[in-house]
């Protein structure tokens, strides 16, 4: 997956940041029911960005959208607690899993299982990190128990999982769109 030209990489890594910019936010005027894409972006990101730098610039994009957002946009400062440092390995897991799926990544229908598995583990490990760390390490609750980490996985976890389905399905059928367009291109250049 991530073969593609220096030029195609910083495209692809400044559409990611603009769709975290554009999407957590949650405060920009005419689009304040957007899903964050967060999770999805460092999925994507692992799938198709080479250089590691990616990742730390992209954590370090998220914590400046949340400080922006909190500082001028108005939006609540709940989620910002001791454990809001967490969301690195949180994000990370999503990044390695892009990662560990673009090494096995064809064109075949055989991709579909190592593609699955790598949805599934991981926004279920990005999950787990990102909520049980808020749980019990943001002091926003007073007895924390493993059944109500349960309770919040399960309020929780559809939702964000909704959110990142929906726009690694985008990537996708942005990656096919490309694919597309390229051997067309590649098939008009040939017929001349």
């Amino acid at each position: 997956m991530s073969k593609s030209s220096s030029r195609n990489q910083v495209l692809i890594g400044l559409a990611l940041a603009a769709l975290m910019a554009l999407t957590r936010s949650h405060h920009i005027p005419g689009f304040p029911h957007l899903l964050d894409a967060s999770w999805a972006v460092f999925f994507l990101a692992g799938m198709y960005l080479r250089p590691m730098l990616a990742l730390p610039l992209l954590l370090a994009e998220a914590v400046l959208i949340d400080y922006l957002a909190i500082t001028y946009g108005g939006v609540s400062s709940f989620c910002v607690s001791a454990a809001y440092v967490a969301l690195a390995p949180a994000y990370g897991a999503l990044w390695l899993a892009g990662r560990w799926y673009a090494k096995r990544a064809q064109t075949r229908a055989n991709t579909l299982v190592p593609f699955a598995l790598s949805l599934i583990a991981g926004s279920a490990v990005c999950e787990l990190i990102s909520s049980a760390s808020f749980y019990y390490l943001s002091g926003r609750f007073a007895a924390p128990t493993p059944a109500g980490l349960g309770a919040r996985l399960v309020e929780y976890f559809p939702g964000n999982a909704q959110s990142f389905l929906f726009y690694v399905g985008l990537g996708v059928a942005a990656h096919f769109a490309a694919m597309l367009s390229r051997r067309g291109a590649n098939a008009n250049a040939k017929a001349r």
